[in-house]
């Protein structure tokens, strides 16, 4: 097993200093050169931390506790916490994952995690909403993913909604579309999402030049209902574009449109949201949509926890290459400009 001693004895430092560097604690301390020269020998000689001797000797485990009500039922749980993992990972963290109920169970399952001494909470939610932390977090350092703090004062990360709406709707405008609705969602849960995604389409309207028409709105929640206020809307309204909540929401238009003798790309065109991998493998033509940065939220979220445990800034680190941009760390309450994906299902004029 190769030691701090032998790298030491590689690269003619001292073993503190190698400890500092390989505990990530270089920064002012250890010439850049030299932080360098010994991680690229630890790592050409197989070098690993030993997280039990770590801990004791820096009463830190470095692992964080991922919570989330929903972990284990939603399509999007596994982008954040795999960009959560991503994270953790780079910055020499683990990640323990643990899905609750959101009642007594979630308060059983933070117990469970202080015992087995993480140094630090995400506590997610899976879809954007203004949320009560719970008190047993509040001694720990806590960042929410997806959710916004009553109180105001636990770092968060959420999508812009207000964006989505705007981006959406403005693609549809410029495609040319004279009558452009929005099907949108009255389910609870969902007021932040459905609040910003129609100020947004409220805004692109005007801004190209469009009345705002509440004519042109329906919010569905039912499967059977929504079908028949989209088919309705149709017979109504005549609209040529739709932005809808959600990916799930296109399918009414998909399947109306067809009732109709209507084709989504050249007669019809839509817009979602989601890039639910379902509908973005199985509708035709394939739809365009906006992608919600699960991965983003929970690598942010789990930089912007380890900066708060080590009480320094995050650096030398190199993101992944994503879709959307990841804010910056030192953002406390950053909104996330989500990206459209543009794809078969507007016609362009």
């Amino acid at each position: 097993m190769i030691t701090m001693r032998e790298i030491a004895k590689r690269t003619g430092v001292s073993v503190s200093t190698v400890s500092l560097v390989m505990n990530h604690h270089d920064e002012g301390r250890v010439n850049p050169q030299t932080a360098a020269m010994v991680r690229e020998t630890a790592h050409k000689l197989g070098y690993k931390v030993n997280p039990l001797a770590r801990s004791l000797r820096t009463n830190s485990t470095r692992i964080l506790g991922f919570i989330s009500d929903e972990v284990a039922t939603t399509p999007f749980a596994g982008g954040m916490i795999l960009g959560a993992q991503t994270a953790a990972s780079q910055l020499g963290y683990m990640l323990i994952t643990v899905s609750t109920d959101g009642g007594v169970r979630e308060d059983d399952e933070i117990d469970a995690l202080k015992r087995y001494g993480v140094d630090g909470f995400l506590y997610a939610e899976m879809s954007n909403r203004v949320t009560d932390v719970p008190s047993k977090l509040l001694d720990y350092p806590t960042v929410l993913a997806d959710a916004t703090d009553r109180n105001g004062t636990i770092p968060s990360v959420v999508p812009d909604e207000f964006s989505i709406g705007y981006d959406a709707t403005s693609y549809l405008v410029k495609a040319g579309c004279q009558r452009i609705a929005y099907v949108g969602c009255d389910a609870p849960g969902v007021e932040q999402a459905q609040s910003g995604r129609l100020a947004g389409y409220q805004a692109a309207l005007r801004d190209g030049g469009m009345p705002y028409d509440e004519s042109l709105v329906t919010n569905v929640t039912e499967p059977k209902t929504a079908v028949e206020s989209v088919h309705d809307l149709f017979d109504r309204e005549r609209p040529d574009g739709f932005f809808c909540f959600n990916d799930a929401r296109t399918l009414y238009v998909y399947e109306t449109a067809a009732r109709h003798g209507l084709t989504i790309g050249k007669d019809i065109s839509v817009v979602g949201v989601d890039h639910h991998r379902v509908f973005a493998e199985t509708l035709y033509p394939a739809l365009t949509t906006v992608e919600l940065p699960h991965f983003e939220m929970g690598y942010w979220a789990a930089v912007k926890l380890v900066s708060l445990i080590d009480a320094q800034a995050v650096t030398n680190l190199k993101p992944p290459t994503t879709t959307a941009a990841i804010p910056p760390i030192d953002a406390n309450t950053p909104k996330i400009h989500c990206t459209l994906l543009k794809k078969g299902s507007v016609a362009l004029h």
